[in-house]
């Protein structure tokens, strides 16, 4: 396996797991009573939270709706498809 291979594969895993952690993030905003300093609701905040403070700063919540983690999703997405999709700067570089 190369060493690209090897990123590649590194990169997928991590943008999938935030991926999915923000998507958690997103279902636990429905549910405001949801304590995220307790267990297994901590597991989703503690990695998902040093992205969210910073991005709340730029982006106010709309009409009470806090939107930063949908927001990010759509960063990972968007970096997940740049670096590893079909055409993809690393999918292209382990083709070379």
């Amino acid at each position: 396996m190369t060493s690209t291979a090897i990123a590649s594969l590194g990169l997928g895993i991590t943008f999938g797991l935030m991926i999915l952690l923000f998507i958690f993030r997103i279902v636990l905003t429905w549910y405001p009573q949801v304590d995220l300093t307790q267990m297994p609701f901590k597991l989703i905040a503690l990695p998902t939270e040093p992205f969210l403070i910073p991005t709340r700063k730029l982006i106010t919540p709309i009409g009470g709706v806090d939107i930063t983690p949908i927001v990010w999703v759509g960063i990972f997405s968007l970096l997940r498809e740049i670096l590893l999709g079909q055409q993809g700067l690393l999918t292209m570089m382990g083709r070379y």
